[in-house]
């Protein structure tokens, strides 16, 4: 089976070649999406490594967020606007196509691990207090992003190994503008039930699990807040939380739908769009939902940028 991958030419991609009214369009809009994620997550990188009022876990972990979601749009952006460019179905070698794949899938396995991490990290400040400098020391925020990586690699080596070891037709059409699993794995002639089993386990394990988390540490933290006698308590305690939540729900939301929903039920243009908005949407909306409703990130870019223009 490996020797047959060997042989093959390469992959094509279909990308956006079919609706060629909308390929210019998309081009410019996918352009401009990815300066303004590369300008936000590098401006959340650098204001919670310079500004000292956010060297707490909460902005460690969403440092490495941004760090993730500048690799996670990279991998996949500047191919797909070369494609949009192209106009024309465009070809990705087999080693390729297994790169990205590889990378995919590393950097989305470590946000679904970072993201929860982020919840554990709000439930240990507002349900256990007297413990967070234990729970949430700098040795457990090492170990959780550590984490996160390890089980990204893992999960991408245990599938890209599965994957691309199966027999494929000579000259493979990828209904997709990335080398995602699914539009991959259903193009193998052959042998693909283990890699099936393999990615379903790993959607329960590290989507549904993860949630289920995510959503149990919110379900404390909801009961700590209506404890809380003070209305003006309430609103401070969980304006520390909505902009985790709404990113969760951005993320996890259309990742479960891609590739929890049944294949009968799916359409290319659909998963086209779901795969468009969680690879290139919602990176740029992180730091855009961080800056505007987190009052801490806020204030210290306003800080940076009239120290920059007014220096002392």
């Amino acid at each position: 089976m490996v020797k047959e991958n060997q042989t093959l030419p390469e992959f094509i991609l279909l990308g956006f070649s079919d609706l060629r009214a909308l390929q210019g369009p998309l081009f410019w809009v996918v352009l401009l999406v990815y300066l303004v994620t590369l300008l936000g997550n590098s401006m959340i990188i650098l204001l919670t490594q310079a500004s000292p009022s956010l060297h707490s876990p909460m902005y460690f972990f969403l440092r490495h967020l941004s760090v993730v979601e500048l690799l996670y749009t990279t991998d996949i952006v500047p191919r797909t606007l070369a494609d949009l460019a192209s106009l024309q179905p465009q070809a990705i070698s087999f080693q390729g196509c297994a790169a990205q794949m590889y990378v995919f899938i590393v950097l989305g396995i470590s946000e679904c691990c970072l993201l929860t991490a982020m919840a554990y990290d709000r439930y240990a400040a507002i349900c256990r207090p007297l413990h967070y400098s234990i729970l949430m020391s700098r040795r457990a925020c090492v170990a959780m992003v550590s984490s996160s990586w390890l089980m990204g690699i893992i999960t991408a080596t245990t599938h890209s190994s599965l994957i691309f070891t199966l027999p494929f037709p000579r000259h493979p059409v990828i209904p997709h503008f990335l080398c995602d699993i699914l539009p991959v794995l259903r193009l193998a002639s052959a042998g693909k039930h283990r890699s099936e089993i393999s990615v379903m386990t790993a959607t329960v394990v590290f989507i549904m699990v993860p949630f289920f988390l995510i959503v149990t540490s919110y379900v404390r933290i909801l009961g700590a807040i209506l404890a809380l006698a003070s209305t003006q308590s309430r609103r401070k305690v969980f304006s520390t939380c909505s902009s985790h939540l709404l990113v969760v729900f951005l993320f996890f939301g259309t990742t479960s739908i891609t590739y929890i929903q049944p294949q009968a039920g799916s359409s290319v243009t659909t998963n086209r769009i779901l795969s468009l908005f969680y690879t290139v949407i919602t990176p740029m909306l992180n730091p855009i939902i961080y800056t505007l409703r987190n009052k801490e990130v806020a204030g210290a870019l306003r800080h940076l940028v009239k120290r920059q223009v007014f220096p002392p």
